[in-house]
């Protein structure tokens, strides 16, 4: 925690206001701008979208955003009309206690689907949430544990770059275990940063800082409702151009990378965190479409949670992504073994390849084919007879 890098101007806090049974369970965040901040954001592609989401497109993109207000136990999603009015009530409680527009006040939430918010609970907890916040690192870690659902630890990433002869600083941190399927996943991000950026940059980048990370990742398969990721510039001065808006993108998108992975690393039940590269495709959409089909079938997942080395289930999920190669094209190493060259099997140790597994939480498998320079890098889990039995409770 005390080499995290808080970005200037914000503050942050999470307390337990008594919205998830749990006692002092921390469950409701605030991030607080202490100047007006540019505010861009990126949500689930799901046709069924949760209140929050609905209120932060319409209030983005905007130069003066102050605060995100965040809750968790609670997804207020599929709750209708009382579920938007109950999303901008979080927005204008929390306006009331900063003394700023409610317009200015974005929202998210995460939690159990189809159940109206309890009102009260947030009448006292909100102003004592924004009171509570500090520009502090134990802030942070507070905001951080206080987004959780059903994660077993909090994911904060920072950076620091030196740009026009300024220090620039990068604070992000994130929520995610399950209900993991791109685009996105029941994932909450948060990015913060104390440079001067103009509000079309600061879109663009973090729209493509999404794709190769939080779009890259799946435990299940299944599309949140509540997939939000916000990023809020408070900067004053020139805006970043030319080399220094480039390399605020990379930071930006190593944060998400990272963040990304950690969600994935921290799936629900898993024992192992699967990496699957794939390249040698026409493009990358083409690989993105592999790797993404062999990382949400059931059987290369069970495979590996069981150590069983039947590649012929990975090979067979590739085959099935919709995309038109000839398996002549098509290779697959898992780890450093050689399993399929060209379309042919390859004869290998069983019980070497199943040591690899069983040895490794950490694992990889690499698809390449010979059609064209398209990469992708995916990032899942194995599916666990604790995943089955965590999901099969949660609202039991």
């Amino acid at each position: 925690m005390s080499e995290w890098i808080l970005a200037d101007g914000f503050r942050f806090g999470g307390i337990a206001s008594g919205l998830r049974s749990e006692v002092g369970r921390r469950d409701l965040a605030v991030i607080v701008s202490e100047r007006p901040a540019v505010a861009v954001g990126v949500f689930t592609q799901n046709r069924i979208c949760a209140a929050p989401v609905h209120v932060c497109r319409e209030r983005l993109p905007r130069t003066d955003a102050r605060a995100v207000i965040i809750c968790s136990g609670n997804a207020n999603a599929a709750t209708g009309e009382q579920g938007l009015r109950d999303a901008r009530q979080m927005t204008s409680l929390t306006a009331t206690a900063l003394g700023c527009a409610p317009e200015q006040v974005l929202v998210a939430s995460t939690g159990v689907i189809g159940r109206l918010l309890p009102m009260h609970v947030f009448e006292s907890g909100i102003p004592q949430v924004v009171t509570a916040a500090t520009p502090t690192h134990a802030g942070l870690n507070d905001a951080a544990h206080a987004i959780m659902t059903t994660d077993t630890h909090i994911k904060v990433r920072t950076r620091t770059l030196e740009l026009n002869g300024q220090t620039i600083r990068l604070t992000g941190f994130a929520k995610g275990a399950a209900m993991i399927g791109p685009n996105m996943a029941t994932m909450l991000g948060f990015l913060m940063t104390d440079a001067a950026v103009q509000a079309d940059d600061l879109q663009t980048i973090l729209r493509a800082a999404v794709e190769p990370s939080f779009n890259c990742i799946s435990v299940e398969g299944h599309t949140s409702t509540n997939d939000t990721v916000l990023m809020l510039a408070n900067g004053t001065g020139d805006p970043l151009h030319g080399e220094s808006l480039h390399r605020f993108r990379v930071a930006v998108t190593e944060v998400c990378a990272e963040l990304a992975k950690a969600i994935a690393a921290d799936a629900e039940g898993a024992d192992h965190f699967v990496t699957i590269e794939v390249d040698g495709c026409l493009d990358d959409a083409e690989a993105k479409k592999i790797a993404k089909t062999v990382a949400e079938s059931a059987l290369v997942k069970t495979a590996i949670h069981g150590a069983d080395p039947n590649w012929g289930r990975i090979v067979s999920a590739a085959g099935y992504a919709g995309v038109p190669f000839e398996e002549t094209e098509l290779s697959l190493w898992m780890g450093d073994l050689p399993l399929y060259r060209d379309g042919q099997p390859l004869p290998f140790d069983a019980a070497t390849a199943s040591a690899y597994l069983k040895q490794n939480r950490d694992v990889k498998f690499h698809l390449r084919f010979s059609r064209g320079s398209g990469r992708c890098t995916f990032y899942t889990c194995d599916l666990t007879a604790e995943y089955v039995r965590l999901n099969a409770d949660y609202t039991t």
